[in-house]
């Protein structure tokens, strides 16, 4: 590390941890948690006016690779060291990161019980979500992987719903279990050759057979699977929406789910290129089935917190295709859903929340008739239904077109695979409005719930609320109407990704030159390195 550079990427990670140290020490006459309220949201704050300084006056979108790079000696023995960076990849998930959790604390306003205990598991995981995105040393990766879990699990268990010791141990229990894989795998890679190391440069560096690749990018995906998730790794996460309340609920959609498929570009794309070129096409179904069987499930929930929570995980779906389509704008794509998810996932589900906090009830036979009563809530949670069935003009339907489009120009596939897949993943964007405009139906209109709409009880949303998504819903429309708005900041990395793993493809059996049985090898390599791509800033 250049001793003249500030530990910016550090700063951000350590603020919010170590300001957890004053929470105990702040008075709170009241006994409400006022005090601690305002100190959480200050604090939440003062890291993201740093986070946005940073990035304008540190990152360079030209550049692919690492910036605003730190490297400590931790344990030298061992070969781990407190190694951060960040780049294309991770920079936009680390700004998302900063953006959601501020309005999580802004959200987490009515919670009033143990208040300090709660700012403090919402502000370490602030810093250790930052800390996944930006570590660059795979050990370390994987202990803030893990430390990471712990805040999760409280916030469910103890300010969840009635089922919420459930929801918490299975999610303690598959993301703890499922992350062993992320260990064996770390060790596995760091004591393959002379060197050990685990440094993510060095790791990618060795000379891998393709056995060994395929073992551990066997062992990555399970890990990173669960927390994606993909089916049929999913079943606790619709179980912890149904408990978690309003801001655990926009930290697990917009920022918790992102880790997964961001691991799974870092490690097993980025680390594995080849055994990638082997996974790929199970990646694509996987994805096909993620969009249409979550959207299924999730038009038969009367559940509100799961059908929207199924609805995530449908989503995600677009990112596995994104990654495995092997072109800059698919690759761009899957970035771009991410970012776009987070957001759109974190202002439907603290409408659910605010729903709830009225009507006292999430079964959707119970409601009905609402929108006279709560004409600003209805107006609110029918535009972010539409930024979630990719309206044009809103960020999901630039990222959902960039992955069907990156799909269906690539030429890793033949063409009667593309076209099935293609074809199944639009009927699933053809089943989301269908739930999601069900959905409306069944919460504002129909035969009013006489004990839900009157006027003592229902109240309309109020400025705190209405603010919370109004944040929300500017970077979703303005990356809908301008989305070189994001891309900028990460076309450089997906690009030089690409190039850097499309050599592996020529080992997919999908690929039409494999059908021509005259064709030499050399001569595929070297026609498919030539091949055309879409940009996505040609987009």
């Amino acid at each position: 590390m250049n001793p003249d550079t500030f530990p910016w990427l550090s700063t951000l990670i350590f603020f919010p941890i170590v300001a957890t140290v004053a929470l105990p020490f702040i008075p709170d006459p009241k006994g409400k948690g006022d005090p601690i309220r305002w100190y959480a949201l200050v604090i939440g704050l003062i890291d993201f006016v740093l986070l946005i300084y940073a990035f304008y006056t540190q990152y360079d979108f030209a550049e692919s690779g690492l910036q605003m790079v730190e490297h400590y000696d931790w344990l030298p023995q061992l070969g781990v060291q407190w190694s951060v960076g960040a780049d294309g990849l991770s920079m936009p998930l680390i700004l998302l990161t900063g953006f959601i959790t501020s309005l999580a604390i802004l959200a987490s306003w009515p919670v009033t019980y143990k208040p300090r205990l709660f700012y403090f598991l919402i502000l370490a995981m602030y810093g250790g979500q930052i800390a996944v995105f930006a570590v660059q040393d795979l050990l370390v990766f994987f202990l803030v992987w893990e430390l990471e879990l712990v805040p999760v699990y409280l916030l469910l268990s103890i300010w969840g719903g009635y089922k919420r010791l459930y929801a918490a141990t299975k999610f303690i229990l598959y993301t703890a279990i499922s992350s062993l894989f992320i260990l064996v795998a770390a060790l596995a890679m760091a004591f393959f050759g002379p060197d050990l190391t685990f440094d993510l440069q060095s790791l990618a560096a060795k000379d891998y057979p393709l056995t060994f690749q395929l073992l551990c990018y066997t062992g990555f995906l399970v890990a990173f699977a669960v927390k994606l998730p993909i089916v049929p790794l999913h079943t606790w996460l619709p179980d912890a929406h149904g408990e978690a309340t309003a801001p655990v609920h926009m930290l697990l959609a917009g920022i918790l789910l992102k880790m997964g498929g961001y691991a799974l570009i870092r490690m097993n794309v980025e680390l594995l290129p080849d055994a990638h070129a082997y996974f790929a096409p199970a990646l694509i179904i996987l994805g096909v089935v993620n969009i249409i069987y979550a959207a299924l499930t999730s038009f038969a929930q009367r559940n509100l917190k799961r059908k929207i929570a199924y609805s995530s995980i449908s989503h995600m779906g677009f990112v596995l295709i994104g990654i495995a389509s092997f072109t800059d704008l698919g690759m761009s794509g899957a970035v771009l859903q991410m970012v776009s998810h987070g957001l759109i996932g974190a202002s439907l589900f603290f409408l659910v929340g605010a729903t709830y906090d009225r009507t006292h009830t999430l079964i959707l036979e119970e409601m009905g008739g609402v929108a006279q009563n709560m004409p600003k809530i209805f107006a609110m949670f029918t535009t972010c239904s539409m930024a979630s069935l990719a309206l044009p003009g809103m960020s999901g339907f630039v990222a959902e077109l960039m992955v069907f489009v990156g799909l269906a120009t690539s030429d890793a596939y033949s063409l009667t695979f593309r076209v099935p897949v293609v074809i199944l993943a639009g009927i699933g964007v053809i089943l989301t409005p269908i739930y999601l405009l069900s959905m409306l139906r069944e919460i504002f209109y129909g035969p009013e719930n006489k004990e839900l709409t009157s006027h003592e009880k229902l109240v309309d949303a109020e400025p705190r609320e209405i603010f919370v998504i109004a944040c929300l819903l500017v970077p979703i429309i303005g990356i809908g109407l301008y989305p070189k708005i994001i891309t900028q900041i990460y076309d450089a990395k997906t690009t030089q990704l690409v190039a850097y793993i499309r050599p592996s493809v020529p080992s997919i059996a999908l690929r039409e030159t494999t059908t021509v049985a005259s064709a030499s090898s050399d001569l595929a390599q070297a026609e498919f390195r030539q091949a055309p791509l879409l940009k996505p800033s040609e987009f």
